[in-house]
Parts: structure tokens; sequence; C-alpha cells
């Protein structure tokens, strides 16, 4: 059975939902607080997926994300570096998108082998919402055909259920007009606000995006709140038939974790020299 981590602190409040989330997908998952990483950062090379929860990471001093950001730049980026480079999906809703983004694992170089050795500095931001307030709702959203993210790949989903849920404060995209372009020429936005549904004013309605190897996911909304279909806001209201398959939220994580257990097999039939 693969293995999911994922990595708690101080005022993060999702971690339980995201291992759910991996659970249910059929990952064993183990949780491991920043503190303790910080002192064994290879404990990284033992896991084949990982998750970064969303909360309010250290009260979201002085920006949101950025607090634990800093914490993980020096020892655990280069970590994180080589666990793309061994294949591992990692996902980072709300409060993850933006640690990730402060970290500068998203959206990353244009050539998922060119990640620096060291965090380079941000180039998109995750700023206040421009109603200038905390937002709690079901949004519709689309995935765009090319993505090339593995998280959303093949989502099947009617479109009157093409909707997930948000929770925040600071979740507007935004990107100059050159990154935008580069992540739209790149496959990187890997889902989008339907554009009558924008909650926060987001550049180009980007509700997500995926690193140049489709494997490190930040997106706003919470998927590992929308796993079973009691949790949909009109779930009493619903066909049977249109509950007959999984959740858009848990298609993401057996997507990713039906991904892991492939790398995982191809990098056991390289050991035994079968390839």
């Amino acid at each position: 059975m693969v293995k999911a981590l994922i990595i708690t602190a101080p005022g993060i409040n999702c971690d339980l939902e995201l291992a759910e989330g991996f659970s249910l997908a059929g990952a064993e998952t183990s949780t491991m607080h920043i503190r303790e990483l910080l002192k064994n950062p290879n404990a990284i090379d033992e896991f084949d997926l990982i998750g970064l929860p969303g909360g309010f990471s250290y009260g979201d001093a002085i920006a949101a994300g950025r607090v634990m950001a800093n914490l993980m730049r020096k020892t655990l980026y280069p970590k994180f570096v080589e666990a793309l480079q061994r294949g591992v999906p990692m996902i980072a809703p709300c409060n993850g998108f933006q640690i990730a983004v402060q970290l500068g694992l998203l959206p990353g170089p244009n050539d998922s082998h060119a990640f620096s050795e060291q965090a380079p500095v941000p180039t998109i931001a995750l700023a206040q919402n421009n109603t200038a307030r905390f937002i709690d709702k079901w949004v519709n959203f689309e995935v765009p055909k090319n993505s090339r993210c593995i998280w959303t790949k093949d989502l099947s989903v009617s479109q009157a259920l093409s909707c997930i849920p948000i929770a925040h404060g600071e979740g507007r995209f935004v990107a100059s007009d050159e990154v935008v372009q580069r992540l739209e020429e790149n496959d990187q936005i890997a889902c989008r606000y339907t554009s009558d549904d924008n909650p926060n004013g987001s550049v180009g309605d980007v509700m997500g995006i995926c690193d140049a190897s489709g494997l490190v996911f930040g997106l706003m909304p919470h998927p590992e709140r929308y796993l079973r279909w009691t949790q949909h806001p009109t779930w009493t209201r619903l066909d049977k038939d249109e509950m007959s398959g999984d959740t858009i939220g848990l298609q993401m994580f057996k997507n990713a974790v039906a991904y892991a257990k492939q790398n995982a097999s191809k990098k056991a039939a390289c050991a035994n020299g079968a390839v």
C-alpha cells in the first residue's frame, strides 16, 4: 500500500479531512508535525504522496502561509524537490496552496526537472479577496481539457454537480500577464471558477494550478471536504443516479493514489531488473 504524509503545524485544521481523503482512496496515512519533520527531513523519503493541509498555519501571521513556508525553505524545500523527482504527487488545498506558493513549489519552473537547489522568490500571490471578507460557500468550476494536472485528470461529473467548497479570506489569484500566459501555454491551469462564479476576483478565474510535472496541485477549494455525497449542499434533492459514482473530491484523491501505485510498481520492477 502506498503511503501519504500529512504535514501539520499550529493553526492547521484540515489535516484529518486530508488524511481521510487519502485513506478512502486507498493510501496509508501518517501525520507529522512540521517541527518533527524539520528535525528529520529524510522522513519524506519514505512517502509516496504528500499533503499540505488547509487552515491558518501560525495564525496566518504576516501573510497567509508565509511563516510555515519560511520554516520549510532551507531544510524541507530540497526534500520536496527530491520527492518530485521520484514522482511523488502533492496536494495543497487553501492554506496549503498559500504555503506552496510562498515556498516556491508553485508554479515552479517551465521544466519540471529544472527546480533550483534553493527555494525561489514567489512569482504569483494569493491576495486578499476583492470583497475584503472571508468567503465560505460552494462554487462552480471547470477543468481545462489539456491540463497536465494528474489530480484533475478525467474528472467525471455532470455539469450540474461540478461544484466544490471554499473557505478563505486570502484566495485571490494574482500574477503578471507574462506568468499567466506561461501557465496557459504550459497547460498548468488545473481548474477555473466558472466565469459567473468567481468568488474572490482571481485573475483569469484561476482556482488552482499545478507545476510542470502535473504532480503538485495547489487550489483554494477543499476537495477533502467533499468526499461523500452527503456533504453536497443539496444532496437530498439529487437523483440516485447522480450519486452513483465518486464525488469530485474523492476522484481527485483516487487519481493521485492510482498514479502513486503505478509509480511504485515501476520502481519495484526496475529494482528487480524487470525493466
